[in-house]
């Protein structure tokens, strides 16, 4: 005896058919295919007729609902299916008409007998201009409408991918998205390109169904009379009025939802960019003026006082539009106060609790910038142009350097001047400066020019000759080509120049082993194959190492494969930077060049090329550097003096020495001039073109 209720055994069958719901469906579609070849009952028929028309509501309603056309992406195929469910029908119900229309209205089933008897009313003629109207609202308005939509919007969306791709690829570059992200908007955007070029294909089933109708319709009409006729001896009228009258009711129970169908496929199409529920969308932005509701309202009173207009339904309807855009306006008014009370608690500064401020005092951001009180208005007010600047840094960082800056804190700081910012590293202060929020800096590398009323100061960024000058003396400046900057932008600019200078500092191992799970999996294994320690750290210190040196990271996958390539021979970091340097020469050497495409290079005299090499001791994997003080001092001199001549040009050429000097005269060199470039022989790529423009020593 089982243990199962009735009503347990129902709910048993009812989950096994859900977990079987691929064989139904399968089973339904060869159903749909069989009624095309097995003669249908007039019951059947009307159950067949009355799913087709349930369907086409059901899909109608869903397209109404949906908040966009992705989320019915479906469609194209149940399209396929629902016009090949109403074919099939119309197949069997031809049957039916065509072998028993002699016998009366009956002969097709309730269905068609009941669409017949309402729409054509006892006079078919009605019901051939009811279908015609029906036809040529769906072929020619809706159906040619929706696919000329769907051709367009398969077209635009294939020609945009390549841009939407690159704008995903951007974000992730500058940190903007994570990789997740990017996967996800991929998928969407793939999905999007595939969704309107199946619309673009299954607006076609759309069209092809009214022009099968039509092709039924007729050869019923014309069959039907003959058969009337010549097989059953009916007289011409009657085989007219039978067979005419039955057609015209199957014909209309196909189009009806045909139509339904169309005008779910033109809602989905003209959904385009615009998210959520049509009526929401609709009624939104038709309610959002709530002035052109009063202007209709008013041109409908005036359409109603001219002669022989019915008057009370002219101002019925537009005291309707009146009240309707009185509405709208009193909700737009509430809708904008609740949001401005939303966003004022938002602000609203919470208490901390005893816990929350010892977790807060110690935190250490990597990058801060703390404010003066006069300066805070620069970050927080409405317009504030700061953080949006600050916040672009991260994709220059990332497209020249190929490293994610960390965000950057603003906060205001009471023990600063009024007019002072300070830029924290860490919690170390690495840069002060000062700016005027309400002024203009003007740049003056000479003398003071004419005419110019302001306060003497210094670029923070570059020690640069400056004046602080109010808005008429910033138009003057510009009159005379001075450059003049904003009070934002030299923010900004000391800001980056502080994070070119520390972007060693800034890359932890987090942000390392988060650029390795980046890299394809190729790359992730080469990596963890190493024959060292710990190879992230080892990557670590040579991603630090380069971007000291200014030197782009972008192209990590090369940065592991030099890696892997020197240490087969050494574990010494030193030899194993020159040689990641080395495969990096082609980038290297474009970063240097100048606009003619020539590298600028200062060379070393040989006095100092063979003392510097004499002073190198090599005892088996370890190289040492015992060069005197005083000869230090004397080399940083010559090269110092030599580097000063040409920065009055604005030339920054680099110094080229030997590969086994390179290390250590940049280390030499870091403390007196950190931004000059210290390249190699063998750095330099061989399509590289040099030009010489000076030498250390004589």
């Amino acid at each position: 005896m089982s243990d199962l209720s009735p009503t347990g055994r129902r709910l048993s069958a009812l989950d096994h058919g859900l977990a079987n719901r691929d064989v139904a469906f399968a089973i339904a579609v060869t159903l749909i295919l069989g009624v095309l070849f097995v003669p249908l009952p007039p019951a059947l028929l009307d159950f067949g007729l009355a799913v087709s028309l349930s369907l086409s509501v059901l899909i109608l309603m869903v397209a109404l609902w949906i908040r966009k056309p992705l989320e019915f992406n479906s469609f194209p195929t149940l399209l396929l299916v629902v016009t090949m469910l109403r074919l099939s029908l119309n197949v069997a119900s031809t049957r039916l008409i065509l072998s028993e229309g002699h016998t009366g209205s009956g002969a097709a089933g309730g269905v068609i007998e009941g669409f017949s008897r309402f729409i054509v009313a006892g006079s078919f003629a009605i019901g051939i201009v009811i279908f015609t109207i029906l036809v040529v609202i769906n072929f020619i308005v809706i159906t040619k409408g929706s696919t000329r939509i769907a051709e367009v919007s398969a077209r635009f969306s294939l020609d945009a991918m390549p841009g939407k791709q690159m704008a995903i690829d951007a974000d992730l570059g500058a940190g903007l998205i994570d990789e997740e992200q990017a996967q996800a908007r991929r998928r969407q955007l793939e999905d999007e390109s595939s969704f309107f070029g199946a619309m673009d294909g299954a607006s076609k089933f759309v069209r092809g169904d009214a022009v099968a109708g039509i092709i039924i319709t007729l050869v019923n009409v014309t069959g039907g009379i003959l058969i009337g006729i010549l097989q059953y001896d009916m007289s011409i009228g009657n085989a007219a009025s039978a067979y005419t009258t039955l057609t015209i009711g199957d014909g209309l129970v196909s189009q009806v939802p045909a139509l339904i169908v169309s005008l779910a496929a033109g809602l989905i199409v003209t959904k385009g960019g615009t998210i959520g529920a049509t009526n929401e969308v609709v009624l939104s932005q038709l309610g959002k003026f709530p002035k052109a509701l009063y202007m209709a309202g008013a041109l409908l009173c005036l359409i109603g006082l001219l002669p022989g207009f019915p008057l009370p339904i002219f101002v019925l309807l537009a005291a309707i539009l009146s009240g309707l855009g009185f509405y709208m306006q009193r909700a737009e008014a509430a809708a904008q106060k609740i949001a401005e009370d939303e966003d004022r608690r938002a602000n609203a500064v919470q208490p901390q609790s005893d816990e929350d401020a010892l977790k807060e005092s110690l935190r250490v951001d990597a990058l801060c910038l703390e404010l003066g009180t006069a300066l805070v208005p620069l970050s927080d007010s409405g317009d504030a142009a700061l953080p949006g600047k600050i916040k672009s840094l991260r994709g220059f960082f990332a497209r020249e350097y190929g490293f994610v800056l960390p965000t950057v804190r603003i906060r205001d700081e009471a023990s600063l001047a009024l007019n002072e910012y300070r830029i924290m590293v860490h919690g170390v202060e690495a840069a002060k400066g000062d700016v005027r929020p309400t002024g203009r800096m003007v740049l003056t590398p000479g003398e003071r020019p004419a005419g110019l009323i302001g306060s003497p100061a210094k670029d923070p960024a570059f020690g640069l000759n400056a004046l602080w000058v109010d808005s008429d003396n910033a138009r003057k400046a510009e009159e005379q080509g001075l450059t003049v900057v904003d009070p934002e932008s030299v923010l900004t600019t000391h800001l980056t120049e502080v994070a070119k200078d520390h972007m060693a500092d800034l890359v932890t191992f987090a942000d390392t082993k988060a650029a390795v799970e980046r890299l394809d999996r190729d790359y992730q294994k080469l990596l963890a194959d190493l024959s060292i320690p710990n190879p992230t750290i080892m990557l670590e210190r040579m991603l630090q190492s380069l971007l000291t040196e200014r030197i782009s990271i972008r192209n990590l996958p090369l940065i592991v494969e030099a890696i892997a390539e020197a240490t087969r021979s050494t574990q010494n970091e030193r030899k194993i930077l020159e040689h990641v340097r080395q495969r990096l020469s082609k980038q290297i050497c474009a970063a240097l060049q100048d606009h003619e495409g020539f590298v600028p290079v200062i060379g070393l005299s040989p006095t100092w090329e063979r003392e510097l090499l004499e002073s190198l001791t090599t005892r088996g994997d370890e190289t040492t550097f015992t060069m005197s003080p005083k000869r230090v001092q004397d080399f940083l001199l010559d090269a110092r003096r030599e580097i000063q001549s040409h920065a009055q040009s604005n030339s920054w050429p680099a110094i080229l020495v030997s590969a086994e000097l390179r290390g250590y005269i940049r280390s030499m060199l870091e403390r007196v001039s950190p931004a000059t470039p210290v390249l190699s022989h063998s750095e330099v790529h061989r399509k590289a073109s040099l030009r010489t423009v000076g030498q250390v020593g004589s």
